[in-house]
């Protein structure tokens, strides 16, 4: 396996991508999956690197990279130590994040048209709008993947209300304690391009879309109802339920164990399975 870690790519909003690329030993026409981590990710948390080297090991290409706006920085890709950025992250500089990497893997001399992606969580739901809107996207498999991006405010008109008035939100990091802002953009982003950003209609564009939809049954961040409802939306989608699994499969940050906990042993597995038949 060869590896190549932290490539700097110019970003298309002012920030760079910071992008990881495995190998599998006989390179050939590698199918080539690309990983978009979720709210409050970033692509070196928990098992994201032991998972990356198993879906190399497989025969993949897989190309995992930080949004822009996530937080974290080329210097500490590790820390949310650009908490500016994160709050001004929104959903079109997410989707515009992975057409850089997409344009960014066109020119590499292993490119292949045989692109999958993955998204976990919210990267999930922003892989859901991008696979729908761009052709080169031949299958997607999501791992806990929220069915509505405006989840966290939609049926709260209160703190909307407070959103608005403050201009900001903070989140607290249950691991880092810290208190991570949320700009009131955020939202306008969200409402200047409603239609777009709207996965149930999204998927109505690509019936020729393979989608894996895998989910835990104790994924308290994000219920199994909106796996459900993914499901429901796309005829061609397979659903791939975990059971006991919650919201990453096990993982936590940091990871030291040399092997994959139970559960994301299976969600690999499941996703191996279908990206060999819909990639080839």
């Amino acid at each position: 396996m060869n590896i190549k870690k932290d490539i700097i790519v110019d970003g298309k909003q002012g920030k760079p991508i910071t992008i990881d690329s495995y190998f599998p030993q006989d390179l050939g026409n590698s199918p080539i999956l690309v990983f978009a981590h979720g709210f409050k990710g970033f692509k070196d948390w928990g098992q994201w690197e032991l998972i990356a080297q198993a879906f190399a090991n497989a025969g993949f290409i897989f190309i995992k990279f930080n949004f822009s706006h996530n937080g974290t920085s080329p210097d500490h890709p590790l820390d949310f130590s650009d908490l500016e950025a994160f709050g001004n992250n929104n959903y079109t500089k997410e989707l515009a994040d992975i057409d850089v990497v997409l344009n960014w893997i066109a020119k590499q001399t292993w490119a292949s048209p045989k692109i999958g992606l993955i998204g976990h969580s919210r990267g999930g739901g922003i892989g859901l709008i991008k696979a729908a809107n761009d052709q080169r996207i031949k299958a997607l498999a999501t791992w806990a993947a929220v069915s509505h991006l405006d989840y966290s405010w939609r049926d709260n008109p209160s703190l909307l209300e407070k959103w608005k008035a403050d201009g900001v939100l903070y989140n607290i990091n249950g691991r880092t304690k810290q208190n991570m802002p949320l700009y009131y953009q955020l939202f306008e982003d969200f409402e200047a391009n409603k239609a777009m950003l709207n996965i149930e209609k999204a998927l109505q564009k690509r019936s020729d879309l393979k989608l894996l939809i895998v989910h835990g049954t104790k994924d308290s961040a994000v219920p199994f109802f909106s796996a459900k409802q993914i499901h429901q939306w796309h005829s061609n989608s397979i659903l791939h339920t975990i059971e006991e699994a919650n919201h990453v499969f096990g993982g936590s940050h940091p990871f030291n164990s040399v092997e994959l906990p139970a559960h994301s042993e299976e969600l690999v597995k499941a996703s191996i399975r279908f990206f060999e038949e819909a990639l080839t």
